[in-house]
């Protein structure tokens, strides 16, 4: 059994910057692919991006490309997000989420899901 816990939302100004954390924990996620996604008020949940297990690729939503960078230390079993530029539309709760492959990951079959962190960009 695998626990995610994020950290780092918050309020923040358009053209400002986060930092989100997804910490792991219960056993390594080193083997799994691991995605951000997130859900703005009244809306389904959107992926954002998902790592490879080392780390090698990443595929980013349209939305956030160029702006938000992925990257994971496995060692520490974390996961991080840097979002830069934010704009109002990036306002959302943000989850951490863990499955098998990228494949999986993009395709919303997860195996872990953590219990979110809420991101709000004013204007």
């Amino acid at each position: 059994q695998v626990q995610l816990v994020e950290s780092g939302g918050g309020y923040v100004q358009a053209g400002g910057s986060l930092r989100l954390s997804c910490a792991a924990s219960g056993r390594t996620v080193g083997s799994y692919a691991m995605g951000w996604f997130r859900q703005a008020p009244g809306k389904g949940r959107e992926f954002v991006v998902v790592i490879s297990w080392n780390g090698g690729s990443a595929y980013y939503a349209g939305s956030v490309k160029g702006r938000f960078t992925v990257s994971r230390d496995n060692a520490k079993n974390t996961v991080l997000l840097q979002m830069n530029s934010l704009k109002p539309e990036d306002t959302a709760v943000y989850y951490c989420a863990a499955s098998d492959t990228t494949a999986q990951v993009m395709a919303r079959q997860i195996h872990y899901w953590g219990q979110g962190t809420q991101v709000t960009v004013s204007s």
